[in-house]
């Protein structure tokens, strides 16, 4: 992906530095065992001696400081002898010199929980007459060998770095691509540090689209990735080269409100988009993780796949806004049983705006019969939203599925359960789509910018089941089970409420869609509950900062 690395070799005497330890040095002080201030020079790992059963405190406190003086003192040999995957291990500490041009690393161990060591790492990154610190922790874990019986350091990629995994390594050279700055559809810069959960995101265009928005390339440290999709991660920058200028379609105002609304739950994402361009104005995350997945993710939506279903039975004529659609407690469909939530029916009459802004899932259910085929549901949500189709957005995105299912499995898909798979932005463009009539393809970069082709549905949503879907939108939004979420929000305004259920969780994830004039957002909240109650406030707030 990069070019320009170039091999350093370091020599150097096993000395004393104070501080820790450091090519060709290695304090005891402050190594695992303590001791006390008087430095102590290893030429040699002292001998150890098989065992059995689980390692000693000794033993962990002495393979670890070898191991670290080895790695310290660039002698990659010793040090992955000194583990339990020897021929990995010596490539990888070769590695940190020869591919990361570390000219020097004072590596300063912690106190041992159990056989875990922490240790911090202060590395001298030189390349080309560049010098700079790269300083983090990591720690490693002493296991007794299978067969040897000796203690070991337990092999992983994150010994040498906590980011690095088996598909990638620790480099240092001239960056493949000049750093960029993005700025939302109106000039703003975005910036990682300002919106956090764009930090994929930005590392993503910049990968995508670095050299078509010009600059220079400067020189990095950076988590090269062989796996496919993953983008590089940059640690330390040397050279910061010249920037590049690239234009998003994102709105730095709804992103803020968009990072502040998922700061109020933790596993939430929310993402907003424009229906008229199909422009997304935000995407935020709040993860224990680093996946993106208000844009990736693959859940079960909930009621929020109603609007696609509503809109299928409006096509065929088999329902009306305001005409009869009983709801009664729970239905039986090839002999799997679907209740309302808290098992609520509606009195004999109700509209079918009544069941839409309620969230019967019986009414939707009684229907299937009458619909007559089973792969109804999949050709709407691909021909009218498009669903499934291949969007090229200007990012990594999942972008949705509905797979063609059979009896029961086909039914749990009519109130977004079973095999129904989608994320926000998903359902933030099914939303779009609905207030807007037609689909228009999500993008983050505008397509004038390299030309891509963009997804297009079959055939936009029939007039009259449009205006019908948006009306009862409307009313879940201002009397339905979204008043309550959406009371703040002005301007012509709609909502669908969901909640999925999932096993081996004792709530069920938290799902909200709406729109406030030219803009939709949806959002997620893992064992959130009731749509309204947790995705709910998170949508209305982004779509307050319209």
């Amino acid at each position: 992906m990069r070019s320009g690395a170039k091999v350093a070799v370091i020599g150097g005497v096993f000395t004393l530095v104070a501080g820790g330890v450091g090519y060709g040095a290695y304090n005891v002080y402050s190594g695992i065992t303590g001791g006390n201030q008087e430095a102590t020079t290893r030429s040699a790992a002292a001998p150890r001696e098989a065992g059995t059963g689980p390692v000693t405190a000794e033993e962990t406190g002495r393979t670890a400081e070898d191991f670290l003086a080895a790695w310290a003192k660039g002698d990659e040999t010793a040090a992955g002898g000194l583990t339990d995957d020897a021929t990995t291990a010596t490539s990888a500490v070769a590695g940190f010199r020869d591919r990361a041009h570390v000219s020097k690393a004072v590596i300063t161990p912690g106190a041992p929980v159990g056989p875990k060591v922490p240790f911090t790492v202060d590395a001298t990154v030189t390349y080309e007459g560049r010098s700079k610190h790269l300083r983090y922790a990591s720690e490693l874990t002493v296991v007794r060998g299978a067969t040897s019986g000796l203690p070991l350091v337990h092999w992983a990629p994150s010994v040498i770095h906590p980011a690095l995994t088996a598909q990638s390594v620790l480099r240092t050279g001239e960056a493949s691509r000049p750093p960029v700055k993005a700025v939302d559809h109106a000039g703003v810069e975005l910036t990682p540090e300002k919106y956090p959960s764009l930090k994929s995101v930005l590392e993503q265009l910049r990968e995508r689209y670095g050299s078509a928005a010009g600059g220079r390339p400067g020189v990095e440290t950076w988590i090269d990735s062989t796996a496919g999709g993953v983008p590089d991660r940059t640690l330390l920058t040397l050279d910061k080269g010249v920037e590049g200028k690239l234009r998003t379609t994102l709105d730095a105002d709804v992103q803020a409100a968009a990072e502040r609304a998922v700061k109020r739950y933790g596993e939430s994402s929310v993402v907003a988009v424009k229906p008229s361009t199909g422009e997304i104005r935000a995407v935020a995350n709040n993860r224990k993780d680093a996946f993106d997945a208000a844009l990736q993710g693959q859940q079960a939506p909930g009621s929020t796949m109603k609007i696609v279903t509503a809109a299928m039975l409006l096509e065929r004529g088999l329902v009306g806004a305001d005409r009869p659609a009983p709801c009664p407690e729970e239905v039986l469909y090839q002999s799997r049983t679907f209740h309302n939530l808290d098992h609520f029916d509606l009195p004999e009459g109700s509209t079918f705006r009544e069941s839409f802004k309620r969230s019967c899932n019986t009414a939707f259910i009684k229907l299937i019969d009458d619909v007559g085929d089973d792969a109804a549901l999949a050709k709407e949500a691909r021909d009218v939203f498009g669903i499934g189709l291949d969007w090229q957005t200007g990012v990594s995105t999942w972008d949705g599925a509905v797979p063609a299912e059979t009896g029961g499995e086909a039914a749990a898909q009519y109130i977004g359960q079973g095999t129904v798979q989608m994320n926000a932005l998903d359902v933030a463009s099914i939303t779009a789509t609905a207030k807007h009539g037609s689909f228009k393809q999500p993008v983050i970069v505008p397509r004038d910018l390299d030309d891509r082709p963009i997804a297009t549905a079959s055939r936009p949503l029939e007039p009259s089941a449009a205006q019908q879907l948006r009306d009862m939108m409307r009313a879940t939004a201002t009397s339905g089970t979204g008043a309550s979420a959406m009371a703040g929000v002005g301007g012509d305004k709609g909502a669908k409420t969901g909640s999925a259920e999932v096993g081996g969780q004792a709530d069920s994830n938290s799902w909200f869609a709406g729109f406030a004039d030219d803009l939709a957002a949806a959002a997620v909240v893992q064992s959130g509950g009731h749509g309204g109650d947790a995705a709910g406030p998170l949508v209305a707030s982004v779509l307050r900062a319209r």
